[in-house]
């Protein structure tokens, strides 16, 4: 699979995750859809080896497990949207760093 189908794909998994999440934590939603974009244009211009973009993909992925959790018994907890929050903000900081590191993708 070539990084461009891994994207792509990464892109629709995560959309339609959001399309089937409840209601309850729009900000973790909109902010997760901007991450996903972020990485996306990252990979897409180079700036992200394929290496990066999957570990940032994989962090991703470990927020919306969080999320999936704190809304199995039907309401998110301030204790829980605490903690979500953080783990956005590690994974934001995350992707600035390795978007603006010297590693770029072969061309």
């Amino acid at each position: 699979m070539n990084l461009r189908t891994f994207i792509a794909s990464s892109l629709l998994a995560a959309f339609a995750v959001g399309a089937y999440a409840q209601t309850g934590t729009p900000r973790v939603d909109k902010r997760e859809a901007q991450q996903q974009a972020r990485i996306a244009q990252g990979a897409a211009s180079g700036s992200l080896t394929g290496r990066e973009t999957r570990r940032l993909e994989r962090q991703q992925h470990a927020i919306n497990e969080a999320q999936a959790h704190a809304k199995a018994d039907g309401s998110v907890t301030k204790q829980e949207r605490k903690r979500l929050h953080h783990m956005q903000n590690h994974a934001s900081r995350d992707i600035a760093r390795q978007k603006h590191d010297a590693q770029t993708a072969p061309k």
